[in-house]
């Protein structure tokens, strides 16, 4: 039986692949219960300093397997989407939570829960065939997966009720424009080399310090200066006490090319 999701350990970098290509990665349950389950493994694996995250074939993941859900209407389910609370919101809170670095290399379409897991990551890879549909109100859905908490953060009020409302697709240089994709290739080939090349400079960085990052960010997002300033004081108090910060500090005194170990 083939697996649903792959995952590749190359030194520091995990690379999570949705493996269901004939289907364009669509979340089957057991993709979901696959990918929800490994980011909790990966959570407290110190062997793990980045992750990038990517789909088989031509496309990045179409999001809800749709002939799966209907099986589920038809089967006379008191509560058909009882996959938000048993899926797609606890693999959303494990990827904007994880304490390391997340890569999405977003090749071809990633639409409704799909394009909100590209969201959830750090930073975004496309190259010319990318393209994100939030595609929840044309099945008669609302948004899932923490597309309503990170669309308007990258695109703005406006522009998220846009997006969720009309449904309609954007490509990759207007997602660039949007702030959906960080950086684009000139080839779809490249988006998943130049994924796991970002993620391995990352990988060799201050893990430590990069999770804090993630948390002060979440915290200013939602709360006041005040909050963010008490993050802050926090992050620094955990990240001072590295052994990552003394040695880069030393480094920097001696004008050395610092060397980071994570912890």
């Amino acid at each position: 039986m083939t697996e649903p999701l792959l995952v590749d350990r190359t030194d520091a970098v995990v690379t999570l692949t949705l493996n269901r290509p004939t289907a364009m990665n669509s979340l089957d349950v057991a993709l979901k219960e696959a990918l929800r389950d490994t980011l909790a493994e990966l959570e407290s694996d110190r062997g793990c300093r980045a992750v990038v995250l990517a789909g088989a074939g031509g496309s990045f993941c179409a999001g809800q397997d749709l002939r799966e859900h209907v099986d589920t209407l038809q089967g006379g389910d008191g509560n058909p989407l009882d996959t938000v609370q048993a899926h797609y919101n606890p693999i959303a809170a494990r990827l904007a939570s994880l304490p390391k670095p997340v890569v999405a290399a977003v090749r071809g379409m990633a639409a409704g829960a799909g394009a909100s897991l590209a969201f959830l990551a750090d930073i975004r890879i496309g190259g010319p065939s990318t393209s994100f549909l939030m595609a929840f109100a044309k099945v008669g859905l609302a948004a899932d997966t923490g597309a309503s908490w990170t669309l308007p953060r990258l695109v703005g009020h406006a522009k998220a009720v846009e997006l969720l409302m009309l449904a309609e697709p954007v490509r990759a240089e207007e997602a660039c424009r949007l702030g959906l994709l960080n950086r684009m290739t000139d080839d779809d080939e490249q988006v998943l080399p130049t994924a796991q090349e970002l993620a391995v400079r990352l990988a060799a960085g201050p893990t430590v310090a990069y999770g804090a990052i993630k948390r002060q960010l979440s915290v200013a997002d939602a709360g006041t200066l005040a909050d963010a300033l008490a993050a802050e004081a926090q992050a620094q108090a955990i990240c001072g006490a590295t052994t990552d910060h003394r040695a880069a500090t030393m480094a920097f005194v001696s004008k050395q090319r610092p060397v980071f170990e994570g912890r």
